[in-house]
């Protein structure tokens, strides 16, 4: 059975950092588009980060320069360091996965943990 299971959310003040972790079974992180959406409270879930399977990575603007997606492929674990974290980046964050195109409609409709909450104060 394929499934992803997201850890390392919390609770941060701004200006802090967390490091999110999804990790895999059933699934090789290889063959795959591996990344990170979010859904804040009343807001549809957006793309945060992704790395495709030639390790090119891809950020929403609101995040670049700040957060930074990676993977492990020994360890079929997925990344997200999120520094500068800042009260508009509170959001239950997603791990997705797809052997499809590496966009974002792509991985929205694919396979997705259940999901780890960040929460940022001022």
């Amino acid at each position: 059975q394929v499934q992803l299971v997201e850890s390392g959310g919390g609770s941060v003040q701004a200006g802090g950092s967390l490091r999110l972790s999804c990790a895999a079974s059933g699934v090789t992180y290889s063959g795959y588009c591996m990344g990170w959406l979010r859904q804040a409270p009343g807001k549809e879930r957006e793309g945060v980060a992704r790395i495709d399977r030639d390790g090119s990575t891809t950020y929403a603007d609101s995040v670049k320069c700040r957060f930074t997606v990676s993977n492990d492929n020994a360890k079929n674990t997925l990344y997200l360091q999120m520094d500068s974290l800042k009260p508009e980046d509170t959001a239950m964050y997603y791990c997705a996965a797809t052997r499809g195109y590496c966009v974002w409609y792509t991985l929205d409709n694919s396979l997705r943990g259940q999901g780890t909450q960040v929460t940022v104060s001022s």
